[in-house]
C-alpha cells in the first residue's frame, strides 16, 4: 500500500545501502592490504638479532699454519673444529656460518684440514694460505726488520713521571708496632 512515492523512497534508501556496504567492502579491503604492505615497510623497525654459527677465524690465524704441524699446534691457533670426521681424527672441519639480522645475507666459509700421522698435510677451503705454509715450521725463520741484528733496541713502557704508588703501603715495622700495641 505504499504509493509511486513511497517506493521510490524505498528504492533509493536501498540502492544508498547498497552503495554503503559497498564503500564499506572497499574501505575494508583497502585497510587490509595496507595493513599487510605497512609489515614489509616498517620491516626495518623491527630487532632482528645476527646469528653467527661455528668457528669464527681471521685471516692471520689461518696464515699461521704451516705443513706438518701437530693436531695440537693447530688447534691452539684455531680452536677446536665444528666437526671431526668419525672414522677417522685425520679430517677436521672448521665451518662458519653467519645470518645479518638487518638484510638477512649470509656468510658461509669453511676451511677442511687434512692430517697425516698426526701432522698437517693438506689444507682446503675458503681462505688463502700463507706464502710459506709449506715450509715446516721448524725450518722457518722469524720475518727480518731490515735493521742489523745489533741495532735493534727493546721498546719499553714509558715511565709515569710521579713515581709514587697509588696505595702507601704501611712499612713491616708499623705493622708489628700496631700488634705490640694491641
Amino acid at each position: 500500500m505504499l504509493g509511486y512515492h513511497g517506493r521510490q523512497i524505498f528504492r533509493e534508501v536501498a540502492h544508498s545501502m547498497t552503495i554503503k556496504k559497498h564503500s564499506i567492502t572497499l574501505l575494508g579491503a583497502a585497510a587490509l592490504s595496507l595493513s599487510l604492505s605497512a609489515c614489509s615497510v616498517f620491516d626495518w623497525l623491527i630487532y632482528k638479532p645476527d646469528v653467527p654459527q661455528g668457528n669464527y677465524m681471521e685471516t692471520q690465524q689461518v696464515e699461521k699454519l704451516r705443513i706438518e704441524m701437530t693436531k695440537e699446534q693447530v688447534e691452539y691457533i684455531l680452536g677446536r673444529p665444528v666437526l671431526r670426521d668419525s672414522f677417522s681424527d685425520d679430517t677436521w672441519y672448521y665451518v662458519y656460518h653467519y645470518k645479518s639480522g638487518r638484510d638477512a645475507s649470509i656468510t658461509h666459509k669453511e676451511l677442511v684440514l687434512h692430517f697425516t700421522n698426526d701432522k698437517l698435510s693438506k689444507v682446503d677451503g675458503d681462505y688463502e694460505l700463507a706464502a710459506d705454509f709449506n715450509t715446516p715450521l721448524d725450518q722457518s725463520s722469524l720475518p727480518e726488520l731490515g735493521a742489523a741484528k745489533g741495532d735493534l733496541v727493546p721498546l719499553n713502557p714509558e715511565q709515569r713521571p710521579d713515581t709514587k704508588p697509588l696505595v702507601e703501603e704501611k712499612k713491616a715495622q708499623e705493622l708489628n708496632e700496631v700488634k705490640e700495641f694491641e
